[in-house]
């Protein structure tokens, strides 16, 4: 019996690797890292931190009163930058000294080549921290920076307060195919030349309940930002640094108060996970947020950032400076 011929419609996924592999030859070995300054770069506080150029912002700069407040660091997600809490940060000084930054490899922070790990990230937050004098602060984060947060809650527990998750990204469960994929060598390189800066567009519709949102000024800022030099590379390594399944298994160890801020409608970060980490964590409170996709922090932005600011309010004052012990000098 003659076998009726296939196409690539009947094998998607197969079509797809044999793309791949195609590419391999040309694609392998051309994704390229970048330290130092970037075209386009705004004024800022910048730190060279664990051999990483990195951008922060510290609200005791401007108000050096905010020093005897306690201390809130804001991490934000995968391709993402500080530029995620613009809207929530004010919110918070009034009680708190705020601190943001650009992990490694985001925003206008450096791309070397090294470690994108969660682990790695929380020991740059740790470092800033460090050189601000701050000995212990809350954690707020989102999506991926989540698994920042979390890992740091796990190494140096007594150094985080509390923590503040939106719409976490930290279940191994959670990894689409494309990132599973990207973790062996070759494949990830030709998927991420191919594709990463592809459709973006779309992929931000997701993001959203909202679609008018995904504005073409907004896309075209995303674009900008993806063009930035080491972009791609600094991508794919945080992508292969997401490896959950030993990390999650450590998650009903995290003793810290937390609160989960969670868009209801949210095509990224579903709403199963959400429950399944306020279950995963013993002293979580989750809070879902209607008509919401993957950024409450813009889409629910008055009833999440008052869910925090309450959440906040207790916090404890700052140990002194002198307990802290600097492990990072500034860039002059």
């Amino acid at each position: 019996m003659t076998r009726p011929a296939q196409t690539a419609a009947h094998y998607p996924w197969a079509a797809l690797w044999v793309a791949l592999l195609m590419l391999m030859p040309w694609t392998v070995g051309c994704l390229s890292f970048h330290r130092g300054p970037m075209p386009g770069e705004p004024r800022g506080s910048y730190l060279q931190l664990q051999g990483a150029r990195v951008r922060y912002t510290d609200s005791a700069e401007a108000t050096p009163g905010d020093r005897q407040k306690p201390a809130a660091v804001l991490i934000h997600g995968f391709a993402a930058s500080l530029d995620t809490w613009v809207e929530v940060a004010p919110a918070l000084t009034s009680s708190h000294r705020v601190v943001t930054l650009d992990l490694k490899g985001f925003g206008w922070s450096d791309r070397p080549e090294g470690d994108y790990s969660p682990d790695a990230q929380a020991r740059l937050v740790f470092g800033l921290m460090d050189h601000l004098g701050i000995e212990k602060a809350t954690w707020v984060a989102h999506s991926w920076g989540s698994s920042v947060a979390l890992s740091g809650a796990i190494s140096q527990p007594d150094r985080v307060q509390k923590l503040a998750l939106y719409d976490a990204w930290v279940y191994e469960e959670q990894l689409p195919v494309f990132f599973q994929w990207a973790r062996a060598s070759g494949i990830g390189e030709s998927m991420f030349a191919a594709f990463y800066k592809e459709r973006t567009e779309d992929r931000m519709l997701l993001a959203f309940f909202d679609k008018k949102r995904v504005s073409e000024e907004l896309v075209d800022a995303v674009n900008a930002a993806l063009d930035r030099p080491g972009t791609v590379a600094a991508a794919l390594a945080a992508v292969r640094g997401q490896r959950f399944a030993e990390m999650q298994s450590r998650y009903k160890s995290v003793t810290q108060k937390t609160l989960l801020l969670w868009g209801r409608e949210d095509l990224v970060t579903t709403q199963s996970y959400g429950e399944r980490l306020s279950r995963d964590l013993p002293n979580a409170k989750l809070i879902m947020y209607p008509r919401c996709g993957h950024f409450p922090m813009i889409e629910a932005k008055e009833a999440s950032t008052r869910d925090l600011v309450e959440f906040l309010k207790d916090d404890a004052k700052p140990e002194p400076v002198s307990t802290v012990q600097k492990s990072a000098k500034a860039e002059p």
